[in-house]
């Protein structure tokens, strides 16, 4: 008898002190927030990718070495670059979003004019050689950069075509 009346006792105090932590918890209110208060939150992944990489010090590798933009943009030049980005890179590229290949807008803010240049004339090399285009190469899926026999002006003339991408 005496053995049911422990049990007895101890499953009801059990029970009490189970309503007492619920009545607690009840008060507290259930938010997300409230989830996660005692754990602390680790950042594993904080990788750039290629393509967002700001790199204004890289020439990249092939026959422009150096080249002054004028500040103000040749729009006949552009729209000739424009004609000849349609005929030639829309099928990897896109103006403004990625697609196979790396968006067209913005990129004069993250790559030399030389970089650019240099990856539309000399694809094969640049992404053997240049540490940038290496990555571009692994970020989107090991599709590499055909060269398309682009002459060194229309080269020019696709960078102006960029300039007009904001």
């Amino acid at each position: 008898m005496l053995k049911i009346h422990t049990i007895i006792i101890f499953t009801f105090v059990l029970i009490l002190l189970s309503c007492v932590d619920a009545k607690e918890k009840e008060k507290d209110g259930f938010t997300y927030e409230n989830i996660n208060t005692n754990t602390t939150k680790k950042v594993t992944n904080t990788k750039v990718l290629a393509s967002e990489k700001i790199d204004l010090t890289n020439k990249g590798i092939g026959p422009v070495s150096s080249l002054e933009l004028p500040t103000e943009i040749d729009y006949a030049l552009a729209k000739n670059g424009e004609a000849i980005f349609k005929a030639k890179c829309t099928a990897c590229h896109r103006p403004d979003k990625k697609f196979i290949g790396p968006a067209a807008k913005g990129i004069i803010n993250t790559r030399t004019p030389e970089w650019i240049m240099n990856m539309i004339l000399n694809p094969e090399e640049m992404l053997r050689k240049d540490p940038l285009a290496k990555e571009l190469l692994i970020e989107f899926n090991y599709a590499p950069m055909i060269k398309q026999d682009i002459t060194q002006d229309d080269a020019r003339a696709i960078l102006e075509y960029y300039r007009t991408l904001k």
